[in-house]
């Protein structure tokens, strides 16, 4: 387990990152891991890891409200106050155009700075998250209104459980899922979905204005990425990279398949 080290105070919130620093063997190039709703920064350890001993400067996070990161008491989680957060932490360590890698939740947000910062990040690597800019049908959009309402009938003892087995496909992420989860209240993780779905937004017209990366466990069957993100890639004209056996965690259900694409995507 990578140990965040370091803190970053924020209005509401505490951060808590790493920063690997510029190794001399590589160009120091910055890659900033955004994990996804309901987990920590631990999902992208081996990937950390490997981008770190490939040369690149790596910064992982957890936002607020998950892991060691701490919110405030009376103060819900936003997804307009995670993409603040991930500014200021750019900011903050004076990264120049980063490579920005972010799953679920944490794909969401970089697809939305990236398109409000076009000139701020040199790279996204999308993985098994949605496409925030594209089309929805009636069903995916009540699917969308509803989720949250259908999340909230479900007892809190059961949530976590019910959502490690939907994300995950081997037993030592099942098992890691379930104690993220676990560790959430159970309204905090409806506001972090309510946050997902205010970053989807239908645009025909908008692309991808950097490089673009996307990642898809061949099992995820969360919301519509199976079938939004190779529709995703087809509109911007790229190859989609498709993890046999993994599913909606595939950075740990194939941890090594995963870093393989990352290294390769970023060389």
């Amino acid at each position: 387990m990578v140990h965040l080290a370091e803190t970053l105070t924020r209005p509401g919130a505490t951060l808590h990152y790493v920063d690997s620093g510029v190794d001399s063997g590589g160009d120091g190039s910055p890659i900033v891991f955004t994990h996804g709703a309901g987990v920590d920064h631990t999902m992208f350890d081996p990937q950390f890891a490997a981008a770190s001993e490939a040369g690149f400067r790596s910064i992982n996070w957890d936002m607020r409200g998950h892991g060691s990161s701490t919110i405030e008491d009376g103060i819900r989680f936003r997804g307009e106050d995670a993409l603040d957060d991930l500014a200021a932490l750019i900011d903050h360590l004076g990264l120049i155009r980063p490579t920005l890698v972010g799953h679920s939740l944490g794909g969401n947000l970089v697809q939305e700075f990236a398109r409000r910062r076009p000139d701020q990040s040199a790279h996204l690597v999308v993985v098994d998250s949605t496409w925030n800019a594209g089309p929805l049908t009636w069903l995916e959009r009540t699917s969308l209104r509803l989720a949250a309402p259908l999340l909230a009938l479900i007892p809190a003892s059961r949530l976590p459980g019910l959502m490690a087995t939907a994300s995950a496909t081997t037993p030592d992420a099942i098992e890691y899922a379930r104690d993220c989860f676990a560790r959430i209240p159970k309204q905090t993780f409806l506001d972090v979905w309510r946050a997902t779905v205010s970053l989807v937004g239908p645009d025909a017209d908008y692309r991808s204005p950097v490089p673009l990366t996307l990642i898809r466990g061949a099992e995820d069957r969360t919301g519509n990425i199976a079938t939004a993100m190779p529709h995703w890639a087809d509109t911007e004209g790229i190859v989609e990279h498709v993890i046999p056996g993994a599913g909606h965690t595939a950075p740990l259900d194939a941890p090594e398949a995963v870093a393989d694409v990352l290294l390769t995507a970023l060389r």
